[in-house]
């Protein structure tokens, strides 16, 4: 499918989308109500995964929102880690200054990271030891959508998407000339420190922002040695009786600016952003569990602590027009440059560089709140360049190109509707004496009914194709973020998923005294890519071969809950949240899928009082394991937080975590025999809005 006739394919889509009622004379946007204190007071529309914004409650897959509030009394830690509690979703866990979401067992390339809509270009997916650029807490809000739903994104989303949603270029004026805030915070278990501060100047049309962050951790206590038993009586040594995980000190710095042109016909603005980290990656030179010890041991010695420099600048172009044309009544146009080097420091000494750099574009024509009928049609391209240099420069320098049209579109009649869409893809990969194309082609078809307005059933079915990656195509070498010599497979073709998801909400008002969301999803993949064991040995670490089988995951998430007590503005609710996966292909059980889980959470909200205990039960991870995994134990984690409204600008907070001090692993981490998760912690903290 090449260029020319792809963009055929977009205009035909575009047409289908076009085909609406006669419209009437485009009016210019309505204003922005205002800014409320809270922003749980915000409805929340979706703007991930459909261009044209749909209500959360309206979609047919599972998404969570978390907003500047919840973001801002979060935990200073990783992508992964903030967003591991959430239903269906873990934390690839590799080390504080480490962690990719891992969405219904599946993540790494088929987990797309996004900032406003647009590709990080960055190696967090090379390898579970790289971080991702992008800190949540430079959001205003997060998007988390599960699924291969949002076909606008291509491939790379076919196991969901995390979508980090920034003000930096803003789409408003300020209130009253200039509004902002700060936010800082503490912890204990790590000596931690945070401090955030982000503004918004101008009542236009030239509005400008500011942001900066600054994060620094120490090596973090622990409560047993980082070592598990499993591992210690493995390789014949004695318990760790360690308090402390090693090297997992963090010291991240990021700043930003925006400046944007804002009127009746919408907005266009640039920004810039500078990222800076320095982390420790924990047991780095120990590798997987099947890694001989004394080897592991030699090499620590030889090497020293491995320690990563992360630095990214992104550059971007975000616009938004009101228009009226062929039946759309918005155009956007986005686009981004990044230039990411990534450093691994044995010690003093300079290691594997990993550079990444390249651009991203993106153009929607949208019909949005025009009677019954909504839609978006647009391409997207996108160049990147990829090198690696070093002893551990397991994949060669390569480029990748990408281009892509689609077209979705939603007819909603009040009590029912439906929704599709389609995307053509075309992707190259280019290397040393190597060169691939792939075209892929994928669709969505679900329809909805809602008898009330509290209630909505939701039913989809998916196919999204996804080209391997560079890495998957081309490795070759020892991985030690993996503790894994990988091989790569270049005649791979592009695995297909399908994938039907129900979905049923029920008093989904959050002010209702009972609710209830549940998702029931199963998914078939031809051509799976997995990363499988050979039996052989190569510098001292097992070797691993990328194949490809057939695949099937299926699972559901399901949360509920019920106000206990009621009186004026003060409610006490319980809420409770469990999620199930399972994955295995025609060669066993996929690797490090997440155990079942069950959060309870106890809450009590007032005016300005907000507080809860939240009891979290991961089980073992002791069947259905992969052929090279060990088993993990189950855990119970219990957490009491509290915050309080000091007037309308200021809130304060404190939160002690792992009250019972508990040893925390995590399966899905490919460091849980040798990392072990923070014991009990007091962290506190402000938020100041102005």
């Amino acid at each position: 499918m090449h260029a020319r006739t792809l963009f055929a394919f977009g205009v035909s889509l575009g047409a289908l989308v076009a085909v609406t009622p006669a419209l009437a004379q485009t009016t210019s946007a309505a204003p922005q109500p205002a800014t409320p204190q809270k922003d749980e007071e915000i409805t929340e529309i979706v703007v991930t995964g459909t261009a044209y914004g749909v209500s959360k409650d309206a979609l047919m897959s599972n998404v969570d929102v978390l907003n500047r509030a919840a973001i801002d009394q979060k935990p200073a830690q990783g992508l992964g880690d903030m967003l591991a509690t959430l239903p269906g979703v873990r934390s690839s866990a590799f080390a504080p200054g480490a962690s990719r979401p891992v969405i219904r067992g599946l993540d790494g390339f088929r987990v797309l990271l996004l900032n406003n809509g647009m590709g990080a270009i960055d190696a967090s997916a090379v390898s579970p030891d790289h971080a991702t650029a992008t800190d949540p807490v430079e959001a205003q809000r997060i998007e988390v959508l599960r699924g291969p739903s949002a076909l606008i994104y291509g491939g790379n989303a076919i196991g969901g998407i995390v979508n980090i949603i920034d003000d930096r270029i803003a789409s408003t004026t300020a209130k009253d000339g200039i509004e902002g805030r700060f936010t800082a915070q503490a912890s204990s278990v790590d000596n931690g420190k945070q401090l955030g501060l982000n503004v918004k100047t101008g009542q236009g049309p030239w509005v400008f922002t500011a942001d900066a962050l600054k994060r620094k951790s120490d090596d973090y206590e622990t409560p047993v040695g980082p070592e598990s038993r499993r591992l210690t009586d493995a390789e014949g040594e004695e318990p760790d009786t360690g308090d402390r995980q090693i090297n997992s000190a963090v010291d991240l710095s990021a700043y930003g600016a925006g400046l944007s042109y804002v009127g009746d016909f919408g907005f266009a603005g640039l920004s810039v952003k500078h990222t800076d980290t320095l982390y420790g990656v924990p047991g780095h030179s120990h590798g997987e569990e099947e890694h001989d010890a004394d080897h592991d041991d030699h090499e620590h010695e030889e090497e020293g602590p491995v320690t990563i420099g992360l630095k990214q600048t992104r550059y971007d172009f975000r616009s938004s027009v009101n228009i009226g044309f062929a039946g759309f009544n918005k155009l956007t146009a986005d686009a981004g440059y990044t230039d990411y080097e990534h450093t691994e420091f044995e010690g003093d000494e300079v290691g594997t560089r990993f550079l990444s750099d390249g651009y991203e574009a993106r153009v929607n024509l949208i019909r949005q709140k025009m009677g019954d009928v909504s839609g978006a049609v647009g391409f997207n391209l996108l160049e990147r360049n990829f090198e690696a240099i070093g002893a551990e420069a397991f994949v060669p320098s390569s480029t990748t190109k990408e281009f892509g049209v689609y077209a979705q579109s939603r007819l909603d009649k009040g009590i029912w509707g439906i929704e599709g869409g389609l995307r053509g893809d075309r992707k190259e990969i280019t290397s040393a004496g190597f060169s691939k194309d792939f075209d892929n082609l994928s669709g969505s078809l679900g329809g909805f009914w809602k008898p009330s307005d509290h209630s909505f059933f939701g039913l989809s079915l998916t196919r999204s194709e996804r080209a391997p990656s560079d890495v998957e195509l081309l490795a070759d070498g020892p991985h030690a973020g993996t503790g894994a010599y990988e091989i790569g497979d270049a005649t791979l073709e592009s695995e297909v998923g399908y994938s039907l998801e129900a979905t049923g909400h029920w008093q989904m008002d959050r002010h209702s005294a009972f609710s209830v969301d549940a998702h029931l999803y199963t998914s078939r993949f031809d051509n799976f890519i997995d990363l499988r064991p050979t039996g052989a040995e190569e510098d001292g670490l097992p070797v691993y071969r990328y194949v490809q089988t057939d695949a099937d995951f299926w699972g559901f998430e399901l949360e509920g809950g019920v106000n206990l007590w009621n009186r004026g503005a003060q409610t006490v609710r319980l809420d409770l949240a469990y999620d199930f996966v399972r994955g295995k292909s025609d060669l066993g059980d996929i690797a490090r899928i997440a155990p079942p889980a069950v959060t309870a959470t106890l809450g009590y909200e007032g005016e300005r009082w907000k507080s809860h205990v939240e009891v979290r039960h991961v089980t073992a991870a002791d069947e259905h394991l992969a052929e090279f995994e060990t088993p993990t134990d189950a855990y119970t984690a219990v957490n009491v937080f509290g915050s309080y409204w000091v007037n309308p600008k200021v809130s304060v907070f404190a939160e002690l975590r792992n009250v019972t001090d508990e040893e925390i692993r995590e399966h899905t981490s490919v460091q849980k025999d040798i990392m072990v998760g923070a014991g009990r912690n007091l962290r506190a903290g402000l938020t100041y809005r102005f």
